[in-house]
């Protein structure tokens, strides 16, 4: 695959995953997610004479969205809270909703190692588990293993409030 005359093409199938992946990183901050996408895609376009197809395009372009988001909260040394307008409108409601149910995932996922974080987003991507340990340079096994034990803590989050 040729990423430089196939980069629209490649945008255009990536763009909308890599921003929920980064809108995970980004604790439901819409604006930083559409940062981090965009940044995500200079960087493909950038590094494009680097691909050597030793792995998928999506593979790289998910590792290389991951390293984005992941290095520019190192370099601010903070977790981004989510937004305190949607945890006002958790606390005020009632009725749990199914966007109450998806906040509060995130902040579940929150609470997840940085590696872990990357697992689960790709996972809810349905990235494909072997993709995933390619993406992270883990066994198939490895991956299967520890998405099980993610989504186990992530239910325990979810229906107790604790991870």
């Amino acid at each position: 695959m040729n990423l430089e005359t196939d980069f629209d093409k490649i945008f255009h199938l990536y763009a909308e995953k890599v921003y929920r992946l980064c809108l995970g990183y980004a604790s439901g901050d819409e604006a930083l997610a559409k940062d981090w996408q965009q940044e995500t895609f200079i960087k493909v376009w950038k590094h494009r004479k680097s691909f050597q197809g030793k792995s998928s395009v999506s593979s790289w372009i998910y590792r290389i969205a991951a390293n984005t988001c992941l290095g520019d909260l190192r370099r601010a040394k903070k977790q981004l809270p989510l937004k305190e307008e949607a945890l006002a409108e958790l606390r005020s409601e009632e009725t749990e909703t199914p966007e109450d149910q998806i906040w509060q995932m995130y902040r579940c996922i929150d609470q997840l190692t940085p590696q872990n974080k990357t697992m689960i987003l790709l996972e809810l991507e349905a990235v494909p588990q072997a993709e995933i340990g390619q993406t992270m340079g883990l066994k198939h096994g490895a991956v299967r293993t520890r998405l099980n034990r993610i989504r186990k803590s992530l239910l325990k989050c979810i229906t107790h409030g604790k991870g």
